[in-house]
């Protein structure tokens, strides 16, 4: 997943360039869908699990439902951090909510049926780009919840559209850099998260000065940039989901 194109940054890395991603299917033998994904010095695990029933607001509908949850473990970070024991913080709550919302976007809640898919994000180790790692990692572990259902003849016909993924951009030392580390994201200029399905349709787009305002030309190159490195994260989740489980998951 290297690319020759663009100066190379600190950590060795062109501008252009993904960290080096492991996707691992069945990492836990209980759930329905279970995927470690590491994107650089980031872990992040993904569990995908099976409730049949759906909030109050859609019972009676036929419909099903997609959530997610998003946490990071104490020592996921330099610094322990304190369990969320009251609830998760206004961050976690943020990101869990913007992962639910990606995952929906792709599946067809009709074809679901009356059941929801819990998917649980739990940061093992930060070292930038939780959020989308978490993401990237969540569809996999989603469509191997929905094949256990098939394979359980629950459902016939999977919901799941299109594969969707997700990977951060920055603005650093005037430079725009794909998939940025924790180093460059303190200095980022400006902070850019992208989620785009396998069509190249964007499904959430996250971008913020932490200084000068960006123009449109920089907009323009951080969009060129995140559909190059999720063009390469779904070629990588098609990879991963093409090869055979322990149970005999394949795609």
């Amino acid at each position: 997943m290297k690319n020759s194109g663009g100066k190379c940054r600190a950590n060795g890395r062109r501008v252009n360039e993904l960290r080096p991603l492991e996707i691992i299917r069945g990492y836990t033998r209980v759930a329905p869908g279970s995927v470690l994904i590491r994107m650089g010095e980031t872990a992040v695990i993904c569990s995908a699990t099976v409730a049949e029933e759906v909030p109050d607001w859609m019972a009676g509908k036929g419909r099903g439902w997609v959530t997610a949850e998003y946490d990071m473990l104490p020592a996921s970070t330099g610094r322990r951090r304190a369990r969320n024991r009251r609830g998760v913080d206004g961050r976690g709550a943020e990101i869990q909510r913007l992962i639910g919302r990606v995952m929906r976007a792709v599946v067809d809640m009709d074809q679901l049926g009356e059941r929801t898919i819990w998917l649980d994000c739990d940061v093992l180790q930060a070292d930038g780009g939780t959020r989308t790692a978490a993401i990237t990692g969540a569809y996999v572990a989603l469509v191997d919840a929905v094949r256990w259902l098939q394979g359980r003849k629950i459902i016939r016909r999977s919901p799941v559209r299109e594969p969707v993924a997700a990977v951060s951009v920055g603005k650093v030392d005037g430079r725009i850099l794909l998939d940025l580390d924790y180093t460059e994201d303190v200095r980022a200029e400006v902070d850019f998260n992208v989620a785009m399905t396998a069509a190249g349709r964007y499904v959430e787009i996250q971008a913020t000065s932490e200084g000068d305002p960006f123009d449109q030309a920089e907009l323009e190159g951080m969009l060129r940039a995140a559909r190059l490195g999720i063009g390469r994260l779904i070629t990588e989740q098609k990879r991963a989901l093409a090869r055979r489980l322990p149970g005999g998951i394949r795609s």
